[in-house]
């Protein structure tokens, strides 16, 4: 399962280093659905070397608010405390994987 970003714990799980990748979604929305599965399979391919999780932007404004996401689901991709590639809408998980190897 994917690891659950808040905006109390974002600045230290996402940004503490090495590499994170944060998908913005919600409950309601239907693509983020589609998409969830594959956050959650990517989280155990990649445990322990890229921290891969949620922000549920209903419950969290304050995070999604600061990175400007307006449509969900975003997925950004964090390396060192920076934002150095952002995905708006689905994905194949073959895509996102590719993303990420690009990071690793």
């Amino acid at each position: 399962m994917a690891f659950e970003f808040t905006d109390k714990n974002f600045q230290d799980e996402a940004l503490a280093g090495g590499v994170s990748v944060v998908d913005f979604w919600a409950e309601w929305c239907g693509p983020c659905r589609l998409i969830g599965p594959i956050i959650d399979d990517l989280s155990k391919d990649y445990e322990g070397k890229v921290k891969i999780g949620k922000v549920n932007v209903d419950h969290n404004p304050e995070i999604s608010t600061k990175y400007g996401v307006r449509s969900i689901p975003t997925i950004l991709f964090i390396k060192d405390g920076e934002v150095v590639d952002k995905h708006v809408g689905t994905a194949t998980k073959s895509a996102l994987n590719s993303k990420i190897e690009a990071l690793v």
